[in-house]
């Protein structure tokens, strides 16, 4: 038998550049083209940058969802799809329905699923307890359908749809007994006693209930018609039918309105555990996206969610991951980064190649299972390589990342030279644009030892771009560090054409680390790299080093 299908995450890095973006989706279509029973979905782990955001317009593609965490959510648990019941429903047809059901709670919705209360079987029980309750039935404005429905009777004079709106619940006996004892607008519930009938009719009752299938007489009848009297018959008899009369109120005389722990789809099952530690039920109505009413789930059942199956391209650090991936199972990794922090529970397909960009790993992983690219694919995964290789120019380009762009660019029909120029000048476009923006269009986090430190990076084709963008993001830096809690933080501004970075730095000691790692003189709070373009070869290694330096010399 085919295995249960699972939907499974393919996501790219926080803070997300082109290639983790396009390279989600890429590799979601080719997965779910190979036609196994999982469904791939492209996910993204922050915003879109406006260089990302003109190629998915360009090539019609929408932004993938947003995902923050892949812990465990409720929508992972076993969710008992137990349909709401109408608020109108008697406490006796509601104790049933749990029976049936095996729980011992039930969600109360209107028409449109919208949540309304919730009802225990302990308030059943308690309700059917409060035996000193006469006036209960009038009081919760109960229906005479549910009376019927509850003593399993008959409505012989009445209109089922009205309901008791005074008196209490009377057993008559005797005439004599009853005269003081029954007043107008009382239930009664009698036997097959004709003057007990009558008189329990001349007393003005509202409605009488004839016990044990009783004879109604057409005398009794017709005085109860003009009287204004209903008629109810049941087979019970009266210490049956006067136990079980009070769990024919609606529901919603006892139902809990409010303080109603309920759980969104989209609660952590650690969320979970907490809000519910202290509550006194066992099952929890669970609500949609929507905020409708989608069923319940158990306290058992939270031990037992599933785990989100995860696909991560383009990083294998653990700082640059969604939150709560140690909960995940990682089923694949597709990088061109060093080897990273990412631990998984079980073997993992992990595909690491010393290449540019991680759409070109996927440009060759479609050629090996001669999986057609469609024009759109092959305009994001173009675009990917543009973004990271800085259109060939970095030093992390490789010639296979070169094969891989012109053929994609053959696929989709565009011109290289002219269509990354437009893609960097999207991207460089200032305008609305905060620091913070800017700053976290791509930035990383990255470690070494006790050493912790974030790089940005930001890439023009024009002076005048990267001289507005250090203008904005400069002064931000100081509050990106405190932001990110990081002691240092630098950030690259890459002129592409010249193939030169004006490096900017925050932080105790950052410059003297520049100056060790990358042998230059800092101005002005910035240092100009000639040649330098890559951050994953040119930026992070000599600063790795430089940190390990310093940690040897300080122990």
């Amino acid at each position: 038998m085919p295995e249960a299908i699972r939907k499974v995450n393919v996501i790219g890095h926080l803070n997300p550049d082109t290639d983790s973006i396009c390279s989600a989706i890429a590799y979601a279509y080719l997965k779910n083209k190979l036609g196994n029973t999982d469904i791939y979905e492209a996910r993204r782990a922050g915003s879109v940058n406006r260089e990302t955001a003109f190629a998915l317009k360009h090539f019609g593609f929408a932004e993938p969802e947003l995902i923050t965490t892949v812990t465990p959510q409720i929508k992972d648990c076993e969710v008992q799809k137990q349909d709401g019941i109408e608020a109108g429903m008697s406490l006796f047809a509601a104790w049933s329905r749990m029976r049936e059901t095996g729980t011992d709670t039930l969600c109360i919705t209107d028409e449109q699923d919208n949540l309304g209360g919730l009802i225990a079987v302990k308030d059943i029980a308690n309700a059917n307890l409060d035996i000193f309750d006469t006036e209960v039935i009038a009081e919760s404005a109960t229906s005479y359908a549910n009376i019927v429905s509850t003593l399993n009777g008959e409505m012989l004079l009445g209109d089922p749809k009205a309901t008791v709106t005074e008196g209490s619940v009377r057993v008559g006996t005797t005439p004599e007994m009853m005269e003081d004892t029954v007043k107008k607008g009382d239930l009664v519930l009698v036997t097959n006693r004709y003057e007990t009938q009558q008189f329990a009719v001349e007393c003005d009752a509202s409605c009488i209930v004839v016990c044990c299938g009783a004879h109604v007489s057409p005398q009794v009848m017709a005085s109860a018609k003009r009287h204004g009297c209903a008629i109810i018959a049941t087979p019970y008899d009266t210490y049956a039918a006067s136990r079980l009369i009070c769990m024919s109120i609606p529901v919603s005389a006892k139902m809990h309105r409010d303080g109603i722990v309920k759980l969104s789809v989209n609660t952590s099952v650690d969320d979970a555990k907490k809000t519910i530690a202290s509550s006194r039920h066992r099952f929890f109505p669970v609500i949609d996206e929507d905020g409708k009413y989608k069923g319940l789930v158990s306290t058992p059942s939270l031990l037992t969610a599933k785990k989100k199956h995860v696909i991560l391209v383009d990083h294998n650090e653990r700082s640059q991951a969604v939150e709560g991936l140690e909960q995940a199972e990682i089923m694949e990794i597709i990088d061109h980064h060093r080897i990273g922090s990412i631990e998984t529970a079980a073997p993992a397909l992990f595909r690491n190649m010393p290449v540019g960009c991680t759409s070109t790993i996927l440009w060759q992983i479609y050629q090996e299972n001669d999986v057609e690219i469609p024009a759109n694919i092959a305009g994001l995964m173009l675009s990917a390589i543009m973004s990271d290789t800085l259109a060939f120019r970095s030093p992390t380009c490789t010639p296979l990342d070169i094969k891989a762009g012109e053929d994609l660019a053959r696929i989709c029909g565009e011109d290289i030279p002219s269509y990354s120029d437009a893609m960097f000048e999207a991207g460089a476009d200032l305008t609305g644009r905060t620091a913070e923006e800017v700053f976290h269009q791509d930035f990383k986090v990255f470690s070494r030892g006790n050493a912790k430190f974030g790089v940005g990076q930001g890439s023009f084709m024009t002076e005048n771009s990267r001289k507005a963008a250090e203008k904005l993001v400069g002064p931000y830096l100081a509050e990106a560090a405190a932001a990110e809690e990081l002691p240092m933080v630098f950030y690259m501004f890459t002129d592409v054409k010249s193939s030169t970075t004006e490096f900017l730095y925050y932080g105790e000691g950052a410059e003297d680390v520049i100056r060790r790692a990358f042998g230059v003189e800092v101005k002005d709070g910035m240092a100009v790299l000639p040649g330098v373009v890559s951050r994953k070869k040119q930026i992070v290694p000599p600063l790795m080093a430089t940190f390990q330096k310093i940690q040897e010399e300080q122990d």
